[in-house]
């Protein structure tokens, strides 16, 4: 327990209310009545809220919770000098360990997540995505992109939504930073890159002066994206040094030193 007249720390810039500062010994008896009295530890200070509003905090002492703390809310009308509680939480400490920020599952999902059967909807108005029949600089409200879908689909023209130039440089980015691109271990030991490798296949559009696609199936990258400054020890033009070919097998040994029951052909 707390004693009156040990001096309380203040962790708030702004000293919180003398009276409230006080009640470390109720704030203490409010903890107890939601926890053991094994996980309530020492009190840790005061803290200033607002205006006649304090917090109270004691370790968390609980296994599991190593640098949380008891935190208890008091406040007091301006007429009264009697503390009520507000309310009492666990909070974390600067040590103490929490889970991650929470992600969206759509930004968590890597490549090779989905099974077979799972469906990922693209959202309305994914950024990667434009009408493919109205690309230009005037931005549609989502009537006239309704009505665009709808067209497109009447008329059977293919695509009704294509890459816009935001998703084009996001994937660029992403492949080139990959391990198809130049910087991964693999490109940086090889002999030569791709752009010069009979097994690149060009592809068209905007990024065809940048990736290419393997068609070596010896290669790791076959059938992958690749930069065309990327490379591996599949180069269709490597060639092994003398010292690196295989040492050639010599030619068999006729034994006609010694008898055996097999007849010479």
């Amino acid at each position: 327990m707390v004693c009156h007249d040990a001096p309380v720390i203040a962790l708030a810039e702004t000293s919180p209310d003398a009276t409230l500062a006080a009640a470390a010994d109720l704030a203490r008896a409010i903890v107890l009545e939601l926890a053991d009295a094994t996980d309530v530890g020492k009190h840790l200070g005061c803290e200033a809220e607002g205006e006649r509003i304090a917090s109270h905090l004691f370790a968390c002492t609980s296994p599991g919770y190593a640098g949380w703390r008891w935190s208890v809310t008091l406040t007091r009308s301006a007429d009264s000098t009697d503390a009520t509680v507000n309310e009492v939480v666990l909070i974390p400490g600067t040590e103490a360990i929490v889970a991650p920020p929470w992600v969206p599952y759509t930004e968590r999902l890597q490549p090779g997540d989905l099974s077979p059967g799972d469906l990922l909807p693209v959202a309305d108005e994914d950024p990667r995505l434009v009408p493919t029949y109205s690309f230009g600089d005037d931005p549609l409200d989502a009537d006239a992109k309704a009505q665009v879908r709808q067209v497109a689909q009447d008329l059977g023209l293919g695509r009704v939504r294509t890459l816009s130039p935001e998703g084009l440089d996001m994937a660029a980015e992403r492949w080139y930073s990959g391990d198809g691109g130049p910087e991964s271990p693999l490109a940086k030991s090889a002999p030569d890159s791709c752009w010069s490798c009979g097994f690149l296949v060009r592809v068209a559009g905007h990024l065809s002066g940048t990736f290419g696609v393997c068609a070596n199936g010896n290669a790791n990258d076959d059938g992958r994206i690749v930069s065309l400054d990327h490379g591996c020890g599949a180069h269709s033009e490597v060639k092994l040094a003398r010292k690196q070919q295989p040492i050639p097998v010599p030619d068999h040994v006729f034994d006609t030193l010694t008898d055996d029951e097999f007849d010479s052909l």
